[in-house]
């Protein structure tokens, strides 16, 4: 009796199992979208990291316009100015005075510019590391965004498929029942479970709806359907295999330590020019110039008044030092002082954060890996059980229940596998993100695993 239904089982049970891939994703066909699609579209779409984008663009102006300080500056003028007077005895003069001229000064010696040159370089840098912070954060978005759509999708399949097997199951009680093989408990035991299986798949429905609004969010595309993973499923290995290398490439490389530690630079550097603030600065400037002036008067009393053109010239240097500012310098260097123990604190807490978030993730693959092969063990021994039961269930030696039982524990194992498995890819790529190694070649990896 065994031997003789098993092909029957197995060819049954095949059709049940593909109503997870087809019954899901029948709807995407030609339409689907990569990973990699949908994080091109994100790059040009997100807002946070086109704010980011925008931030570290605007730096390297800001950086620049800090850089003039260390240039001469050049300007050009030029005024006309008319007058006009009269005297006691009723007679009037009118001047005509128009002037011209080029002016510059250079700082020769300064050395808080100097300073504040070098905190725009480490501002920039600092933009740069915020930029490179939302571009492995977009890439986890969309890559979590992303899998959470497939979970959905297998969640939804594997409740669909355990409710068809359940229907089936129901349909057999239903017959049993009334040829009088079987108790009225087995028809209701498969009538429940059959009706919580349509209460688990309007939930199912109603959630893989909720993933895929967050990710068309994201990427700002609608209807997004993505690519499932090539079966069968063969996860990369999360490389090096040890811990320490990645806790001290995160401490190196991550870009919020970077940046916390480009802000303890910055603050010393505030430091330094506090105490500059009470040197010497010295200053050149210089300028020509022409001036016409013309009057009414004619002759040797225009002359006398001056009237023609001159010119002129003049270049100096001054040297400026501070005697007294009421304590604004002293204090404005304590300041500076307590500013910096700040940024070196926080620097000590974002690397004490990262390493956490290193650990955590290592960890984390770690322990998904293990998951992913024993959960692939217990699918296959999910379905021989199931086969088993349902067998034992014809020839009578096992219930309605056992067999609802190991449909259900089946179907629950598939979904808790592939969840497992998009886990793994997940957690790898933040595993990356916490050793600053995250790039977007990291997505292009995860897309050569997804189907064509």
């Amino acid at each position: 009796m065994s031997d003789h239904r098993a092909p029957v089982l197995r060819q049954r049970f095949s059709r049940l199992a593909a109503a997870i891939a087809v019954g899901v994703f029948a709807s995407a066909g030609a339409q689907a979208q990569s990973l990699q699609d949908l994080y091109d579209a994100a790059r040009a779409y997100d807002a946070s990291f086109l704010s980011a984008r925008a931030a570290a663009e605007s730096a390297e102006y800001r950086a620049a316009q800090v850089g003039a300080l260390a240039k001469p500056t050049v300007g050009l003028g030029a005024g006309t100015t008319l007058a006009r007077s009269e005297s006691p005895s009723g007679s009037s003069l009118n001047t005509t005075t128009t002037t011209a001229g080029v002016k510059a000064s250079y700082s020769l010696y300064n050395r808080g510019n100097a300073i504040t040159i070098e905190q725009s370089l480490r501002s920039l840098s600092v933009a740069k590391a915020d930029l490179e912070t939302a571009e492995q954060d977009l890439i986890v978005r969309v890559a979590q965004a992303y899998f959470d759509v497939l979970a959905a999708q297998d969640v939804l399949g594997s409740t669909r498929a355990n409710k068809t097997a359940i229907a089936e199951q129901l349909a057999s009680a239903k017959r049993n029942f009334e040829v009088g093989t079987s108790t009225i408990t087995d028809t209701r035991e498969a009538q429940a479970r059959y009706d919580r299986s349509l209460a688990q798949e309007i939930a199912a429905e109603n959630d893989l709806r909720v993933r895929r609004v967050a990710l068309e969010q994201i990427v700002g595309r609608a209807n997004v359907e993505p690519k499932p993973l090539v079966q069968p499923v063969a996860l990369p290995a999360v490389l090096p295999l040890t811990l320490d290398p990645w806790v001290a490439q995160a401490d190196e490389q991550n870009p919020s330590v970077r940046k916390a530690r480009l802000g303890l630079e910055v603050a010393q550097l505030e430091t330094k020019k506090a105490r500059a603030a009470d040197g010497v600065t010295v200053d050149m400037s210089g300028s020509v110039g022409l001036s016409n002036l013309h009057t009414s008067l004619s002759g040797a009393a225009a002359a006398a008044a001056g009237s023609g053109t001159s010119k002129s010239a003049s270049i100096g240097v001054s040297i400026n030092y501070p005697l007294y500012t009421g304590g604004a310098s002293q204090n404005r260097v304590l300041e500076a002082l307590k500013l910096e123990e700040k940024s070196r604190n926080d620097l000590e807490y974002v690397r004490r954060l990262v390493n956490e978030s290193t650990r955590r993730g290592f960890l984390g693959v770690q322990s998904l890996t293990a998951q992913v092969k024993a959960l692939e063990a217990a699918e296959s021994s999910s379905k021989l059980a199931l086969e088993s039961t349902q067998v034992g269930y014809r020839v009578g030696v096992r219930v309605n229940l056992d067999v609802l039982n190991a449909q259900t524990l089946l179907y629950t194992t598939q979904s808790d596998l592939a969840k497992a498995r998009y886990d793994v890819l997940v957690t790898g790529l933040k595993l990356r993100q916490a050793a600053g190694q995250l790039r977007p070649e990291d997505i292009s990896a995860i897309n050569q695993l997804l189907t064509k």
